[in-house]
């Protein structure tokens, strides 16, 4: 009898203890990390793969060490030529110290999403419409780094940050639309002075080029006639020697030499 009672007394020992073993298997995906507790104090990160966890006295919290994608809600502010924005911006962050994570900071998920609010909201009153409106990259770079230096001893690291949308109020889009219509129109007034400055700098050759050969002027003037008359209009050209011209322009002024000794 005492034979198998102390048989019966091992095949429950045997039974309990495999029944403990098999409560206490744990599996860790390639991407997972636990980290593992022993009577409240940390004991030791585990996985990936297979690892124990002895029941009651030890406890695990598990965390994703993927790269995760957080939604920033839409913030309003002022910027600092005190024009009133909305933005919302999205962070990519991942875990790189597990134990910290658990142990430094409660909800990192959370925590993380809470200082981008404070620190996309402190940008914007940092910098001009304009500034926000042109230089995203250079802003959400400096939020990144903003962000990191916080998140750093939770062992967090924030690899990007970009703002996502930007509201400004329809009367700002308004004189921002008149002000690029006066750019574009400043533009086109000085290339067309430009085109005319360079049109009279070509006449002005051609005029050179004309006096050192009077005949030149004969051949612009046939030319001339060439084209009108291929144009079949009804237009009328009266031909006048150039000798009438030049006599003309002698008669005026010795007429003016006359005027100025009289």
């Amino acid at each position: 009898m005492d034979f198998f009672a102390s048989l019966s007394f091992l095949l429950i020992a045997g039974i309990v203890a495999l029944a403990l073993l098999v409560l206490s298997i744990r599996v860790a995906n390639q991407y997972e990390r636990s980290v593992v507790f022993r009577l409240g104090k940390f004991n030791r990160t585990a996985g990936p793969g297979l690892y124990l966890v002895w029941p009651v006295i030890e406890w695990q919290t598990k965390l994703d060490l993927r790269t995760i994608t957080a939604n920033v809600e839409q913030q309003e502010g002022i910027t600092r030529d005190n024009v009133p924005i909305k933005v919302d911006a999205v962070v990519w962050y991942r875990i790189v110290d597990p134990e910290r994570a658990v142990i430094e900071v409660k909800a990192v998920s959370n925590a993380v999403v809470q200082v981008s609010l404070t620190t996309l909201r402190a940008v914007l009153g940092q910098h001009t419409l304009d500034e926000i409106l042109k230089a995203q990259d250079t802003i959400a770079e400096v939020m990144q780094k903003s962000i990191d230096a916080i998140t750093e001893p939770w062992g967090v690291k924030v690899e990007l940050v970009q703002m996502k949308n930007v509201e400004i109020p329809p009367s700002m889009q308004r004189a921002m639309a008149q002000e690029a219509e006066a750019l574009r129109e400043k533009r086109a007034r000085l290339i067309k002075a430009e085109a005319e400055l360079d049109a009279a700098e070509q006449l002005r050759q051609a005029a050179e080029v004309i006096m050192q050969n009077p005949a030149g002027l004969e051949l612009r003037r046939m030319q001339m006639i060439t084209e009108v008359g291929a144009e079949q209009n009804t237009m009328t050209i009266i031909m006048m020697p150039s000798e009438f011209v030049a006599m003309a322009r002698g008669i005026a002024d010795a007429a003016k030499v006359v005027a100025s000794k009289g």
